[in-house]
């Protein structure tokens, strides 16, 4: 047979069958690294309503801290912290320690020390911790058995809400025995204060007005600050599902012309 009656081999089944596996493969990735990429696209859109909603928060005249019957809600609400929120009653004894560290701030107290928590019985009954300012480390031991010494009396108090924080294998452990936190665990503290009750489930940060008579504890030190780097990730599952794409391709040509 002449090389003119030659015909050349079909690059249709046995092509397709060689790209069956790897197509069926790169298909489920693709698919999962753009839902991955669409998933950071919905968290960029639920941070920037966050943000939105708490700047505007946090400068609104203060509402009623939740009572028990709306504690569900505002647990699974995501938008729930930094509220600005009222609440009166009295403050039990007792003061746990939240340890921190604050930037440095001209004619104020800064760098490492505690935010001092109290526990605070509502008018209508139930507990919340309040944060009642921050103090630095080091203070003598009778300025700070002052400093811990919740006010007196009756107490009609505003600030952000905080919503507890549950601690992770990361979180430094407790000292129980000098009552220091490295997390906003609440119902532990509390515990461990002796307050027992109905527990909200999220703490008060005062406004900086509540600031103690000789400048400690030092309210309003919360850092209404968030990390987002959604759009970041989203890109970069975006750009790898485009790689995977791009190879796919390219795989799939050479198989083509190697058929042919």
């Amino acid at each position: 047979m002449s090389a003119t009656n030659r015909t050349s081999p079909s690059p249709g089944p046995s092509a397709l069958r060689r790209l069956l596996v790897p197509g069926i493969a790169a298909a489920i990735g693709l698919a999962i690294l753009v839902n991955l990429g669409l998933w950071q696209m919905q968290r960029l859109a639920w941070k920037e309503a966050l943000i939105e909603r708490v700047n505007a928060d946090v400068t609104r005249p203060a509402v009623l801290a939740p009572g028990p019957k709306d504690w569900p809600q505002t647990v699974a609400d995501p938008l729930a912290d930094y509220r600005h929120v009222a609440v009166s009653g009295r403050y039990l004894p007792g003061a746990a320690y939240y340890y921190t560290s604050l930037a440095t701030t001209q004619g104020a107290p800064s760098g490492p020390g505690y935010l001092i928590y109290s526990p605070l019985v509502t008018d209508e009954g139930w507990l919340v911790m309040v944060n009642r300012g921050f103090v630095p480390q080091g203070l003598a031991a009778d300025l700070m058995a002052e400093l811990e010494t919740p006010p007196l009396g009756e107490q009609k108090l505003t600030g952000l809400l905080r919503l507890r924080e549950q601690p992770n294998w990361t979180t430094p452990a407790v000292d129980a025995a000098k009552r220091i936190w490295f997390a906003r665990d609440t119902d532990r503290m509390a515990k461990v204060l002796g307050a027992s009750g109905s527990l909200a489930p999220y703490s008060i940060d005062l406004d900086a007005a509540f600031t103690g008579p000789q400048g400690l504890p030092r309210a309003g030190q919360t850092v209404v600050k968030f990390k987002n780097d959604h759009l970041g990730y989203a890109l970069t599952w975006f750009g790898l599902a485009a790689t995977l794409a791009g190879v796919f391709i390219a795989y799939a040509v050479q198989v083509f012309r190697r058929r042919a």
